[in-house]
């Protein structure tokens, strides 16, 4: 949810609506970020929003509280006596190390800690954690050679427990890792590359240059191959996003949640994806990988998020992620460049200024410091800087959405400042002097000067990401997880500040693929570039996927109009594009394209039949609620059922869809995926190519989309001993994905591991195959 809970934006429009003409006039008017929080805070009525506030935070249960353990473990063991095995262990997960570690932490007996240790190896073990395993080991016999010599049975059966764990430590350490295969010389050679000495964590082929009609933009100073890494950076400030359960309803039936969503598969700080979660002490929200990822998150920021945690999530990753840039930047950084952009080198340091100057002047190259948001080298770096002089478009957005991010920022400041917090916020070494001195001062509930230059800022970051967020993705399974077969899928995983990845201009029909692990991007070339030419990267909208109109429409989000060579093509030819071709209708009758807008007519001059696009557009809608009763029903492991459903799903869709309709090639993988749980892999393989003829009619050869249908064709032929089409289709997957997503991909590591397993298969069995 990047934008705040409906609640609240309903509540910032009645508020607006409720304004002075004149007074809503002079806020639409203002000339600058700091007169429009200057005019809004003079608005307010702080008790009246700290009320609606106070109201939609209980809805989001952010604090610990003791009943939630048991109620997750009885939900696990319901899961798993219905064989959700993957479910049940998440809910397991949410509770198992973090009860062993609370006991650890609050004077549990000393007689009783070996027993608590044991199990904590044991599910350490388990999840393959095998050095933090041993230590716990460790200190259990550390324990049992201080107490003695131990001779009650209940002793005698730690004893035995110890050695069983032992054994099992030890058959896990000499089992050998998976042969890895190398990458191959040219792989290599793409992955390694020389540094930018303008830009941070830019590949030399790369230049930044400046004109009018583009902006700062990306070029290729030399010929790019399809594969080569072309950027590298880390996140400046990452924010996971939570999932939409975490709002609960009113009228909900249990406090609690049970659907597991991001904020519970992965860490908080890194996103690496959780094994042993570590808890935060303070709230039942924030989730880490390791007690090193707890510190720094709340070294940097969480210790000041913490008890805000159901006023962020309220408020939304938006604003979230503004306070988390700010305390990230620190006040003094914050403080320089917000006095910047009110006045003096406004050339330099004021991005909509220094666009100003630089569109009366000749392009520019990196290494100028005329460039926004290079330093006073020339350096445009990762830096807050840089986050700082990314365009907010303050101009562009709605005086109604400005007005909504406006009190939203502010409510977090006070919040700031009625918890005690604002020291920590603004680094003070004495939080105590700190809050005497500013308890004297205040005279009203208004924001002290600090907080109201971090709210500006907040309020320029919240007003940037509408164009400047971006999100960082992972590889998810989608369904229970248990097969044989994992499917995955690409999902939104955080939503982040990359000031370099910025400087990419979008294309529906990019030259780039970005990879993430964890809070690092790494941007590669899709295609051969030649020197020259820009470097282009997709914000969504691609022509693989939707028609013109529909791209221009969502790219309308992001102030300007798309004049990419896809767009131009396709709105000055009269020809309908190939995508709106392919996921057109047919005709009921004789299965000929259907043409139209409002009346669709068949494209058969021998055939009469019309059809109004809504009624095939309400088929369409139809057939999409029957498959995904379908995929319910396999969900329940009823297969059988769901093959029936899918088949006749197929049936209905010949009869008005295209052959080459994208939804045709999803019932093929849906019947697929039904087949594998039944171990029927011939039939499973059958469908699947089929999805990937279509698939490839849409993406291309090399897509990435065709890249993860021949990953799941990969672990089909390989489950059903089919050896040498399964180390073909291998090898096309490993080409193709290690072009988008390079060698170290976990979806690389995957092939590379089957690839090794098939060929250490006794010959007999190669000969049958």
């Amino acid at each position: 949810m990047a934008l705040p809970a409906e609640e609240w934006r309903l509540y910032a429009a009645r508020r607006w609506a409720a304004l002075e003409p004149a007074l809503r006039e002079r806020l639409a008017a203002a000339a600058s970020l700091h007169d429009t929080l200057r005019l809004g805070c003079g608005l307010l009525r702080p008790e009246t929003e700290a009320a609606a506030l106070r109201r939609l935070c209980r809805r989001a249960r952010t604090g610990k509280e003791p009943a939630a353990a048991r109620f997750y473990r009885e939900e696990g063991n319901r899961l798993f006596g219905r064989r959700h095995y993957g479910a049940a262990a998440r809910l397991y997960s949410q509770v198992c190390l973090e009860d062993i570690a609370r006991a650890e932490s609050h004077g549990y007996p000393e007689r009783l800690l070996p027993k608590v240790l044991l199990r904590k190896a044991e599910c350490l073990l388990c999840l393959g954690k095998l050095q933090d395993a041993a230590d716990a080991l460790s200190l259990v016999e550390n324990k049992i050679a201080m107490d003695g010599v131990l001779t009650s049975p209940a002793h005698q059966t730690l004893l035995k427990k110890l050695s069983q764990l032992k054994i099992k430590l030890r058959e896990k350490e000499s089992c050998p890792e998976p042969a890895q295969e190398a990458c191959g010389d040219t792989q290599r050679k793409l992955e390694i590359w020389e540094e930018n000495d303008s830009i941070s964590g830019a590949s030399s082929s790369l230049s930044l240059n400046f004109d009018t009609e583009r902006g700062r933009h990306l070029v290729a100073s030399q010929d790019i191959l399809p594969g080569q890494s072309l950027l590298k950076e880390e996140a400046f400030v990452s924010v996971l996003c939570p999932g939409e359960s975490l709002l609960q309803q009113d009228s909900s039936e249990t406090p609690w949640d049970t659907r597991a969503t991001n904020a519970d598969l992965y860490c908080h700080c890194c996103l690496r994806q959780l094994l042993a979660s570590v808890p935060c002490r303070g709230c039942s929200y924030a989730k880490y990988c390791s007690q090193t990822c707890a510190d720094v998150a709340w070294e940097q920021y969480h210790r000041t998020e913490c008890s805000l945690g159901a006023l962020l999530l309220t408020l939304g990753v938006f604003c979230h992620v503004a306070l988390r840039t700010v305390l990230l930047a620190g006040f003094t950084e914050v403080h320089r460049l917000v006095e910047w952009s009110h006045g003096g080198d406004k050339d330099l340091h004021n991005p909509e200024a220094s666009c100003k100057h630089l569109r009366e002047a000749p392009a520019r190259k990196a290494g100028s410091r005329d460039i926004p948001g290079c330093n006073d080298s020339g350096q445009y770096q990762s830096s807050y800087q840089a986050v700082f002089n990314l365009l907010p478009h303050a101009e562009k957005h709605s005086p109604e959405h400005k007005f909504l991010c406006m009190l939203s920022v502010v409510a977090i400041c006070k919040e700031l400042q009625e918890a005690g917090l604002e020291a920590a916020v603004l680094n003070r070494e004495s939080s105590e002097k700190w809050s005497k001195l500013k308890t004297c001062e205040k005279t009203s509930g208004e924001l002290s000067p600090e907080l109201q230059t971090m709210a500006e800022a907040m309020l320029r970051h919240v007003l940037q990401l509408q164009c400047n967020a971006q999100a960082i993705t992972v590889m998810q399974e989608s369904g229970s997880g248990d097969g044989a077969v994992v499917n995955k899928k690409p999902v939104r995983l955080a939503t982040a500040f990359f000031p370099v990845l910025s400087l990419l201009n979008h294309s529906c029909c990019p030259n780039i693929s970005v990879s993430f692990s964890g809070t690092a991007a790494t941007v590669r070339a899709s295609q051969p570039i030649p020197s020259g030419q820009e470097i282009f990267h997709c914000y969504g909208p691609h022509r693989c996927r939707m028609k013109v109109a529909e791209r221009q429409q969502l790219l309308s989000q992001y102030f300007f109009e798309c004049r990419c060579q896809a767009c131009l093509d396709e709105l000055e030819s009269d020809v309908r594009s190939v995508v709106s071709m392919r996921n057109s209708f047919c005709c009921p009758s004789c299965r000929a394209p259907m043409q139209g807008e409002d009346m669709l007519c068949c494209s058969n001059e021998a055939c009469a039949v019309s059809v109004s696009s809504e009624s095939l557009s309400c088929r369409l809608r139809d057939l999409q609620q029957q498959i995904k009763k379908a995929l319910e029903l396999l969900r329940d492991r009823k297969a059988d059922q769901a093959i029936k459903m899918l088949l006749k799903c197929q049936m209905d869709a010949g009869n008005f869809l295209s052959p080459e309709h994208l939804l045709m090639g999803e019932m093929e993988d849906h019947l697929a995926q039904v087949y594998a749980t039944l171990g029927k892999w011939q039939e499973a393989a059958r469908h699947l190519e089929r999805s990937i003829e279509i698939v490839e009619m849409h993406h291309g050869p090399s897509s990435i989309e065709i890249g993860h249908e021949l990953f799941k064709l990969a672990q089909i032929l390989f489950n059903g001993f089919a050896v040498s089409e399964a180390l073909s289709t291998i090898q096309r997957a490993e080409e193709i994905l290690s072009v988008h997503c390079g060698p170290q991909s976990t979806q690389i590591q995957e092939l590379q591991e089957m690839k090794t397993c098939l060929s250490e298969l006794p010959k007999s069995i190669l000969q049958r195959t």
